[in-house]
């Protein structure tokens, strides 16, 4: 029953921040506006492909042959007319390594991450706003070398989340959203990890609802005035989350942060960390590091990629 009713919010919420999201002049007054209505629009994005290549031949030192690709795609979009605010991001990650000439590619990152936030202005700096967010990856995670058996996939796990609250935006950089009133659908779409009960679903299930509080933060910007970082493009969004149902004291954390240092029109040198503590998630832990699980339970998870590579800004 929970997970019908969580469901059903998030459906409720995700219709309401669509129908809000549009434009709500009369339709001749629109058909008059239709040539000018880009200026309320602002589009934008950055784009990142990095690769890294070893080659050894009869090298007395030892070592082995490798590649590795990382791409990036960041983009935006995002309106303001009168009193509403609507913004929209998507950011989509991947990438691989090889490690000898005989291996096989193995996944270094991977992601797809969609949200979508309408805001009306209450009073200066604080709008009554509207959130929906999915993530979720493209391909199946193994925990490697083993890659035999599955631990992630696509869907599996897949994050919805929708939210009502207010956001403090006391500029163009910085939003403060804070919602009270947040459902929250785990999706673990993959038979075998359904049935090992993966990601806090029950054994055998294919979702898990939630009903709690969210906070998230975002802090953008490309535009510094200092010389030194003028070619500089840093976002970082730090997201919580308490489950009122279940333990509203351990609250899930996600911390992501993109710094991106343009040395030319092309080249670019790029950082992402991610900081990841969801306590529905159990890792396998070795107490005395003799190789052999002693236990499972949620850890801290921390992902960091660097990488020289091309690059494009728009």
């Amino acid at each position: 029953m929970k997970i019908k009713i969580i469901t059903t919010l998030i459906l409720v919420l995700a219709l309401f921040v669509f129908a809000v999201g549009q434009v709500t002049e009369p339709e001749p007054e629109l058909r008059e506006k239709s040539t000018d209505t880009h200026q309320y629009w602002k589009f934008g994005g950055v784009t990142a492909v990095n690769l890294a290549q070893t080659s050894l031949i009869n090298w007395a030192a030892g070592g082995q042959n490798s590649i590795a690709v990382n791409g990036l795609l960041s983009l935006f979009a995002n309106y303001k007319k009168d009193k509403s605010v609507w913004d929209n991001s998507l950011d989509i990650g991947y990438g691989v390594l090889r490690q000898g000439n005989d291996a096989d590619f193995m996944k270094t990152d991977d992601k797809i991450d969609f949200l979508s936030k309408y805001g009306r202005e209450a009073f200066t700096n604080f709008y009554y706003s509207a959130l929906v967010n999915f993530k979720t990856q493209m391909t199946p995670g193994y925990n490697y070398p083993n890659d035999s058996v599955k631990i992630s996939n696509f869907l599996a796990p897949a994050y919805l989340l929708a939210a009502l609250g207010m956001d403090y935006k006391p500029d163009a950089y910085l939003s403060i959203f804070m919602a009270p009133v947040t459902g929250r659908l785990t999706i673990v779409n993959d038979e075998l990890l359904s049935d090992a009960g993966a990601f806090g679903v029950d054994p055998g299930k294919n979702t898990k609802g939630e009903f709690g509080g969210y906070i998230r933060l975002i802090y953008t910007r490309n535009d510094f005035k200092a010389e030194l970082l003028k070619n500089v493009a840093f976002t970082t969004k730090f997201d919580l989350f308490s489950n009122y149902l279940d333990n509203p004291q351990n609250m899930d954390v996600s911390w992501e942060t993109l710094i991106a240092m343009k040395v030319n029109e092309y080249i670019s040198v790029n950082l992402t960390t991610h900081l990841l503590y969801d306590d529905d998630t159990k890792i396998s832990i070795d107490n005395d590091d003799d190789g052999i699980v002693d236990e499972f339970g949620p850890r801290v998870q921390f992902k960091e990629i660097f990488g020289i590579g091309f690059s494009y800004k728009f």
